[in-house]
Parts: structure tokens; C-alpha cells; sequence
């Protein structure tokens, strides 16, 4: 998004947008202030950006007004470049996102997944002249996951590291990540759910132990993955029915992006096995609320272990049980 709205402003610049007014717009902020820089005009007005950098993916109405009232009558002596999170589609279907789509141009910028990563940060050293193995690629791609602008600021410190002369290509191994890179990685909680499900153990221990080192609240995790526990119990009832796993994730309204690791838990998994986890999460809920002595962290790495397909002693001897 920043590197997006750098050759936004860059395009705009060339074309004699020298001045730039931003608003950093949250619940609190005065509209008046974008009344009275639109409304400014004068023979010997200088072109100018206003970003509006807003806080939320949904606008109040007083923010609605005001954007629709400049729309009425917009003046090409300004850009309005606006800047927000991501919108879900019920948002973009309202009347006062459609009617500032139909006024300007709609860029979306989606996130970088894990298996795209690798050859995203390929294509991005080589623009900066680093040609690097893919033992390198992958292994820097682990310690920036989440984090793109920290691949940056580290492909930039590769650079500058090389000392190489202008034009001439770098050559990166794994010995050079592994002594320079940062672990910068940062994960969330649907992240970790989604590595877990799809049957990557070591990721998803990884992901749980960025989380602690983040100081996230182990309950936090645990409600995460009770709700998808509980969401793939029907679903699991009725492939054992014997409907088909394609009908099933198309009757949930699985999100496009989590089919894939959706489809993978629901091929190894059974009901039986749902009812030992949810179980399981019972007891790490009362180890966090103190009503035992276990470790929730390492309770929580457990069930995350069977999640991703990992047999474990507790629950085979549950199994057996």
C-alpha cells in the first residue's frame, strides 16, 4: 500500500502536484478540515494531493457527506488520494463506496500468501540487482513472513552489505541469510489456524511461538481455535454421510482463500477426533483461567500438533481411552 501511494503521488508530482495536505482521519476528526482545503480556491492555486488516510474500512456520515459534496462538483486542481484498510464486500456494495468507485479509480492490494512469497521476494531482489539460491529465498521468506516492509528494510541492508559495484548482480546464499536477516516475521492468529490445517506442523509451532513472543493472550488463540473446531464439526458429520468434500466446503461458504486448508483438515479428520480437541480445549481454557497446573503454551503447541495431522501421546492414549 505505501510503495502503491509512493507512485501515485510520484505520477502526480511529474504532472505539477507539488503541494501535498494529509488528514489522518479516525472517529474524532473534523470534517471541516477537508471542507476548507477543497473549498480554497484561487486564480493562483498551486496543484495540489489531499490524502485522507482513514483509521477504519467504513466512513461516518459526516465523512460520507463531505466526500459526496466534493464529488458534486470536483476541481481539477486537486487529487484526492484516499488510503484505507481492507474493505469487506458488504462495504463495497454500499451506495457511498459505489458512488466514490464511479468518481476515481479502485486499487486493491491483497496480501503476499506464504506458498507466493518466495517468488515475490525473488522477483524483488533481482530488481535490486541480488540473485539469490532458493535455500536463501525460502529462508528469508520464513523471517519475513507478515512483514513485507521488513523485507525491504532487509533487502536493503543485503545491498548495502555487498558493498557491489553499480550494475553488477549479488549473489545470495543461505550461509549469508542466516548470518544477516533478521527474524522479523509477524503472524496472526488465522495465519497460524490456516498452517495448522493444512498439515504444516512446523509452521504452525513456529507461527504459536512468534504469537508468545508478541505477548498475545493465550486465550485469544484457544477461542480462535475453538470456533474452527466447531466450524468443521458439521462439516465432518456430513462427509461422513458420504456427501462430497467439494458440496460441503461450497454449502459452508468456505472463503475461497481457506479452501485449500480447509479440504485438507476435513480429508484427515473425523468427528471423534473434533470431540477429543474440543475437549482438549476445554482443559487449556481452565489451565489460562488458573484452574490447573498445566501450561497452556505447551497445551496449546500440543493441540495445534494433532490439528496438523502430528500424532501425540495424550491423544492416542485419549484415543484408546
Amino acid at each position: 500500500m505505501q510503495e502503491a501511494a509512493d507512485q501515485i503521488r510520484h505520477h502526480y508530482r511529474g504532472r505539477g502536484f507539488l503541494e501535498r495536505e494529509v488528514f489522518n482521519v479516525d472517529k474524532n476528526f473534523d470534517w471541516n478540515q477537508f471542507f476548507n482545503a477543497t473549498g480554497n480556491l484561487s486564480l493562483f492555486c498551486e496543484l495540489k494531493i489531499i490524502e485522507l488516510r482513514l483509521g477504519s474500512a467504513r466512513l461516518d456520515d459526516a465523512g460520507k457527506n463531505a466526500i459526496h459534496a466534493y464529488l458534486q462538483d470536483p476541481s481539477a486542481d486537486f487529487l484526492i488520494l484516499i488510503v484505507g484498510p481492507k474493505l469487506d464486500v458488504a462495504a463495497i456494495k454500499t451506495k457511498w463506496f459505489v458512488q466514490i468507485e464511479q468518481a476515481g479509480v479502485l486499487l486493491q492490494i491483497w496480501p503476499v500468501p506464504r506458498e507466493k512469497l518466495s517468488g515475490w521476494l525473488s522477483q524483488r531482489l533481482l530488481r535490486e540487482g541480488i540473485d539469490a539460491d532458493h535455500d536463501a529465498t525460502e529462508l528469508l521468506a520464513d523471517k519475513i513472513e507478515g512483514n513485507l516492509l521488513a523485507a525491504v528494510q532487509e533487502i536493503e541492508k543485503l545491498k548495502l552489505l555487498a558493498n557491489a559495484e553499480a550494475g553488477s548482480l549479488i549473489k545470495l546464499d543461505l550461509k549469508t541469510v542466516m548470518q544477516v536477516v533478521a527474524d522479523s516475521s509477524r503472524y496472526n492468529v488465522y495465519h497460524l489456524i490456516d498452517a495448522a490445517l493444512l498439515g504444516d506442523s512446523l509452521r504452525s509451532q513456529k507461527m504459536l511461538s512468534g504469537l508468545r513472543n508478541e505477548g498475545l493472550f493465550p486465550l485469544v488463540i484457544l477461542g480462535a481455535i475453538t470456533r474452527e473446531l466447531r466450524a468443521l464439526l458439521p462439516m465432518l458429520e456430513k462427509k461422513e454421510q458420504g456427501r462430497g468434500l467439494n458440496s460441503i466446503i461450497q454449502s459452508a461458504r468456505v472463503w475461497f482463500n481457506r479452501k485449500q486448508a480447509v479440504s485438507k483438515a476435513l480429508e484427515r479428520m473425523t468427528v471423534a477426533m473434533i470431540w477429543q480437541l474440543l475437549d482438549q480445549a476445554r482443559r487449556i481454557d481452565q489451565s489460562i483461567k488458573g484452574m490447573s497446573k498445566a501450561n497452556p503454551w505447551d497445551e496449546l503447541s500440543l493441540i495445534l500438533l494433532v490439528l496438523s495431522g502430528s500424532k501425540t501421546a495424550s491423544m492416542t492414549k485419549a484415543s484408546s481411552d
